[in-house]
């Protein structure tokens, strides 16, 4: 996003122009050059501006930046010199102005942890409690490994998902064009012919041919109607109250809900244990990951949390609340006895992918049949009912 600075360097004042992701961002940079802001704006008000300002995001690549910032460090760079080397080569000028951001704060003298921080809208709490551990112990690269290897894992998991999701939702959008093709182009032209003919039409041909003559008549009205009601919908679900309460729903499905669920635990597990070998205490690392899970089982850690305070073994506390399964809970009680949490959490966390995946392969080898069989049904259906007058009359003939 772009600013526009009123800034004053000694007795002169003048107009700087900044990218930037926030009003912060964009007074830190400045400050960095040797101006003293007087005022900021925004340089424009775009749609997509609009949402970038509430939403705070931006579109620097935390997973590329944790992965150069580990090669240089393992190459000798110290930590300054590296973050100077990844802003003097990168390009885009938003991300260019996070890691300047990150650098003025390196000079001033703040821990790295901390000079992540001033950007929390690109450097989660997760991540920022990560660099922290590591730089009580001294082990930085590890922790930035660790990240690099936990993120490419959860990465993977997603991208099983979204591949195995892209041949459902083809069948869906290809059928549904054609089903909204004989709607709204065909149907209206067989209800011409048959209205001319002033043939007695079978009760299911009528309704139909009704619907082809309401589109004829009215199909400014219509096509009108059905953008506002897809509106509509698109506003109800960007409620949060409305996506808790169909995900409520979906997570009563038997099998849909119990993979999701499986899916929350696997994420859960996988950063809990990252944390935990990163040096943060349990409590902590549970109250910094709850904000990954869905309503339903965040109020379940909240009470494992509880449990947990008062003294009760987490496997114990995770089995009573529903957060385990019967694997889970038994390298649980091995991590308890051991003193390797961390380590057991992220094998339940592994575990826990392969069943994902096992999940979606099952998932999607029987939905494509199903949607293929439902789409043809329509279209089938459509089809019969629009000639069935036609075979009607050539009956009649012989």
């Amino acid at each position: 996003m772009k600013f526009e600075l009123k800034v004053a360097l000694g007795d002169a004042v003048s107009l700087l122009a900044l990218e930037a992701s926030n009003v912060e961002q964009a007074r830190s940079v400045a400050e960095s050059q040797g101006f003293s802001v007087l005022n900021i704006k925004a340089a424009g008000l775009s749609f997509g501006s609009l949402f970038s300002s509430k939403s705070a995001k931006t579109k620097f690549n935390l997973m590329l930046f944790s992965q150069e910032l580990l090669a240089l460090l393992e190459s000798g760079l110290s930590l300054v010199e590296a973050i100077e080397a990844l802003a003097e080569k990168e390009q885009q000028a938003e991300s260019k102005a996070v890691l300047n951001q990150v650098m003025v704060a390196l000079y001033e003298g703040l821990p790295f942890s901390a000079a992540l921080e001033k950007g929390p809208q690109v450097f989660s709490p997760l991540y920022v409690a990560l660099i922290r551990s590591s730089e009580r112990t001294g082990d930085m690269v590890q922790a930035l490994a660790r990240h690099v290897t936990y993120q490419t894992q959860i990465d993977a998991v997603r991208k099983k998902i979204v591949t195995a999701s892209i041949y459902p939702v083809l069948l869906l959008v290809v059928g549904g064009f054609v089903v909204l093709f004989l709607l709204g182009y065909v149907v209206p032209k067989f209800s011409t012919l048959y209205e001319s003919t002033g043939a007695d039409l079978p009760w299911m041909s009528q309704l139909l041919l009704s619907w082809g003559r309401l589109l004829q008549e009215h199909g400014k009205e219509v096509f009108a109607t059905f953008i506002a009601m897809v509106a509509l919908l698109g506003f109800m679900l960007s409620r949060p109250n409305v996506r808790a309460a169909i995900m409520r729903k979906v997570w009563q499905i038997p099998a849909l809900g119990e993979a999701m669920r499986i899916y929350q635990l696997a994420r859960f597990y996988r950063t809990l244990g990252m944390l935990l070998r990163g040096g943060i205490p349990l409590v902590t690392a549970m109250g910094m990951v709850s904000s990954l899970l869905q309503p339903l089982l965040r109020s379940s850690l909240e009470k494992v949390i509880v449990d947990v305070c008062e003294g009760k073994p987490m496997s114990a506390a995770m089995e009573q609340h529903g957060m385990t399964t019967s694997i889970s809970i038994r390298m649980l009680r091995v991590g308890e006895r051991t003193g390797q949490m961390g380590d057991m959490m992220e094998r339940i966390g592994a575990f826990y992918d392969e069943e994902i995946s096992r999940v979606v392969e099952w998932l999607t080898k029987l939905l494509e049949p199903v949607l293929m069989i439902i789409i043809g049904l329509v279209v089938g259906l459509v089809v019969v009912l629009m000639y069935m007058p036609i075979f009607e009359l050539a009956g009649s003939i012989q």
